[in-house]
């Protein structure tokens, strides 16, 4: 069998790296992307000058400001960004056909038989990288390997504008002295359990017997044994569906409303769903997060009949947070939808009328706000009561709950939404 080469090819500091290519005058100073740095919001991207006072993404901004009191805080321009990956993308499409976005920054390229074309799979690297230089002013980390595990972890190693370059044969030698934690799948938890058994470096992991990983860990040991050794047959894929569609919101205060917790729950399984009808998807399983005022995150999950119904998901989320009875203040509620399949919700009218109802009703309020323009209508639970002057509070029209209302914004503006692609890998 043919050795496969694969490289990815991830984008450095990527959307501050945008902002510092299009704004000269920020070259050189810590750049910070993300929230507003009075609010409560996290860091999207950090400059390496901003890094190098321990700013990170994912953290949150009202650290990085204290980290970094002299950054240049600027907020998420995703279009800008897009921009710049679709122009990213293509260069890669020029290369292969087969290449497979991981975000808006980052994705797997399959050289495998492009000798003919462009010569050496790491010259064609170093075309790739300098394309992207050229044509797109920005910088690219890569790694190449016979994998993606592997390609992935090298890629990481010598950022900013870097190459890693894996022979085959060599990945068990490459990846021992790495720690534990470079291996997809082991985060903290695993990783402590890992430690327990005295493994800290990819090299223990090796020495292992792959037997007592799965007495272990179950299947999940085993595959841990498999990418120890470097050992990843999975192809690169081009057109990988999604695999969730989620929306999140962080608020001003911490909440202690539980109807402030609904409502904005409701506008967030409303998104989320439109984008499941804009792909033509279901989603058999709901996630709710719940992230408390001292960072600690919660997440619970119901898997059942698929749906695109923006009701229905408010509903199985909504039962996940009446289950939990938090009494401590939120400071951030999201939704995320899962376990997506296409066209699966042509079988629902045949299980409820009343679905395929509001499924008729949601795509001609899609159609609605794809003329007029977010928020033109939205259900009626999310809007608010208005007071009369000198009077009792009115009363509010279209009692039912999957009944709309228009022109109101909804009660809670998103943090992030389900079209956000996730923060940049660093």
């Amino acid at each position: 069998m043919a050795v496969r080469t694969i490289t990815h090819v991830d984008m450095d500091a990527f959307y501050a790296s945008v902002e510092q290519r299009d704004r000269p005058e920020l070259r050189g100073l810590p750049v910070v992307v993300g929230a507003s740095p009075g609010g409560r919001g996290v860091v999207s991207a950090a400059s390496y000058e901003a890094r190098r006072f321990g700013v990170r993404s994912a953290m949150p901004i009202s650290r990085a400001v204290r980290l970094c009191p002299s950054g240049v805080f600027l907020p998420v321009d995703m279009d800008k960004y897009q921009r710049a990956s679709a122009e990213i993308m293509a260069i890669l499409g020029d290369f292969s056909p087969l290449v497979e976005p991981v975000s808006v920054d980052e994705a797997f390229v399959d050289l495998s038989g492009t000798a003919g074309l462009f010569g050496p799979p790491d010259d064609a690297v170093r075309r790739i990288k300098a394309r992207i230089r050229a044509e797109v002013g920005l910088t690219a980390s890569a790694g190449l390997a016979t994998n993606k595990f592997v390609a992935k972890v090298a890629s990481d190693l010598e950022k900013p504008d870097g190459l890693v370059v894996v022979p085959p044969g060599t990945e068990p030698q490459f990846l021992a002295p790495l720690p534990v934690e470079r291996v997809w799948g082991v985060g903290r938890v695993l990783a402590g359990a890992l430690a327990s058994m005295g493994i800290a470096t990819i090299g223990q992991l090796q020495r292992m017997p792959v037997a007592t990983l799965a007495r272990r860990f179950g299947k999940h040991g085993r595959q841990l044994h498999d990418l120890a050794f470097g050992r990843d047959d999975r192809p690169v894929e081009p057109s990988t569906p999604a695999k969730s569609i989620g929306a999140e919101t962080t608020f001003g205060v911490d909440c202690r409303e539980p109807d402030r917790l609904r409502r904005t729950l409701r506008g967030q399984a409303e998104r989320v769903t439109r984008e499941l009808r804009q792909e033509r998807l279901a989603a058999a399983r709901v996630t709710l997060k719940l992230r408390f005022a001292d960072f600690r995150t919660l997440t619970r999950s119901h898997t059942g009949d698929p749906t695109q119904d923006g009701l229905e998901v408010y509903r199985r989320a909504e039962a996940l947070l009446a289950r939990e009875a938090a009494t401590e203040p939120v400071r951030l509620i999201g939704v995320s939808v899962s376990r997506l399949d296409v066209e699966a919700s042509g079988q629902l009218p045949l299980l409820d009328s009343a679905v395929v109802r509001r499924e008729r009703l949601a795509r001609a309020v899609d159609d609605v706000t794809t003329r007029f323009g977010e928020g033109a209508l939205v259900p009626a639970p999310l809007l608010r009561r208005p007071r009369r002057m000198g009077g009792p509070r009115q009363s509010r029209r279209g009692s039912r709950s999957s009944g709309f209302l228009g022109r109101r914004r909804p009660a809670e503006t998103p943090s992030s939404s389900a079209s956000t692609p996730p923060g940049e890998r660093v």
